[in-house]
């Protein structure tokens, strides 16, 4: 009886440190941006606040059709303000952005006009996918 219940507690502490290693990992979301300036403000907002609820947080904003526009050089807001501020401090705070190149390809638009900050990928949309499936990356879409 007296094994039965050490191996009892065994598992009670491996279980316990499962669950304590698995709540120390960071929380991965992925933004999704396709709808243009508005969501981008909308979104830049979020992922402040999220930032400031969970600092640890790995975020990736991923962009497509009319959601690139924020990550173009010079872009501005609906009051005027340039985007590439908000952009730096967030990338500062580990943000990544991706820009999609079958918009770019699309749109004719060339890759040097994406920001510094950001990254291009071949598909917005299999990015988006990608990470959820493969990385474990929750959705979100401002």
């Amino acid at each position: 009886m007296r094994s039965l219940w050490r191996w009892i507690a065994a598992c009670l502490a491996f279980f316990m440190l499962a669950a304590g290693a698995h709540a120390a990992e960071p929380i991965k979301v992925v933004y999704h941006l396709s709808e243009g300036i508005p969501q981008a403000t909308r979104a830049i907002g979020n992922i402040r606040n999220h930032l400031n609820a969970d600092p640890s947080a790995k975020i990736v904003v991923v962009t497509h059709g009319l959601g690139i526009d924020f990550l173009l050089e010079g872009a501005v807001n609906q009051q005027d303000q340039p985007f590439a501020g908000a952009i730096g401090e967030l990338a500062n705070r580990g943000v990544e952005f991706r820009v999609c190149n079958n918009t770019l390809v699309a749109r004719k638009i060339d890759a040097s006009k994406v920001v510094p900050e950001a990254k291009v990928v071949p598909s917005g949309v299999a990015e988006v996918a990608r990470l959820q499936a493969r990385e474990g990356f929750v959705y979100l879409r401002p």
